[in-house]
């Protein structure tokens, strides 16, 4: 079932600060601590800037809760719709200029729709990953471009979250970051589902069947590794020498500490 929220936020318009006052970069990106994950994501800022068209642009936002992964300079000129299943995370939201409430597997827009879909630390969460990428792919526009930001399931922290309770999640969330909202209504840490197109080498398989090219790919040491080292050191010790043993003991060129990927899409 889906549904128009009712909230004043629904055709809001964005206020631009006095120019002096105008930040550089959104507060996703501040948050994060120096290491892999900062410099992938502003590779991704670059690229967006470089091939997304000139003037006003129509934006998806799969999943939209209070903080949003854009750079300003892209949310600025953009028309930013956003849809989810959580009343509260719509609530949250304080940038879009209409928000959905509704399930992404089923909700559908008109066909070429959108010049960008954005789905960042999302898709882990869906039950049916193919009916959500499927739904993508219709909505996009030619040449549009589709960002995912997950989760990497062939990680150290991808297999923890893969076979640990919930409530093992939440206890980690606000016993190792010290995020005291976690696990309540609209604050992360959400429930996990890791549908196969989840992990990244089926995600590709699946985009070059349906006419979506990759433009950038990149795993990354997930951002929970420097926030432990710096909150818990003896605690992110010791999990730097169990990936470490991992990455010796596995075939191939694995980083068991790549807990997270980018991969940005366009639609031939």
């Amino acid at each position: 079932m889906t549904e128009t929220f009712a909230l004043d936020t629904i055709q809001k318009k964005l206020v631009e600060p006095a120019t002096s006052a105008i930040p550089i970069h959104p507060q996703a990106l501040l948050d994060l601590p120096p290491g892999e994950a900062k410099q992938s994501l502003l590779t991704v800022h670059s690229i967006l800037e470089a091939k997304l068209p000139a003037g006003p642009l129509a934006v998806y936002e799969a999943g939209g809760g209070s903080t949003s992964f854009l750079p300003l300079g892209v949310l600025r000129r953009a028309h930013v719709t956003v849809v989810d299943i959580d009343e509260d995370q719509i609530r949250n939201n304080d940038y879009a200029q209409e928000a959905i409430l509704g399930d992404l597997q089923t909700y559908r827009f008109p066909s070429q729709s959108f010049d960008l879909i954005i789905c960042y630390n999302v898709i882990e969460h869906v039950p049916d990953v193919e009916a959500v990428l499927a739904g993508f792919s219709a909505a996009l526009k030619q040449n549009g471009l589709l960002l995912i930001g997950a989760p990497n399931p062939k990680s150290l922290s991808g297999v923890v979250t893969k076979y640990s309770p919930h409530w093992f999640h939440i206890w980690f969330y606000r016993h190792i970051r010290g995020d005291k909202k976690a696990g309540l209504p609209g604050h992360a840490p959400f429930p996990t589902h890791f549908h196969p197109l989840v992990t990244l080498s089926n995600l590709e398989a699946f985009a070059a069947v349906h006419g979506l090219q990759v433009i950038y790919r990149r795993k990354y040491e997930s951002p929970r590794y420097p926030e432990m080292r710096k909150r818990k050191p003896m605690l992110a010790a010791l999990i730097d020498l169990a990936a470490r043993t991992m990455n010796a003991l596995l075939p191939g060129k694995i980083d068991m500490r790549h807990g997270d990927y980018h991969v940005m899409l366009r639609k031939l």
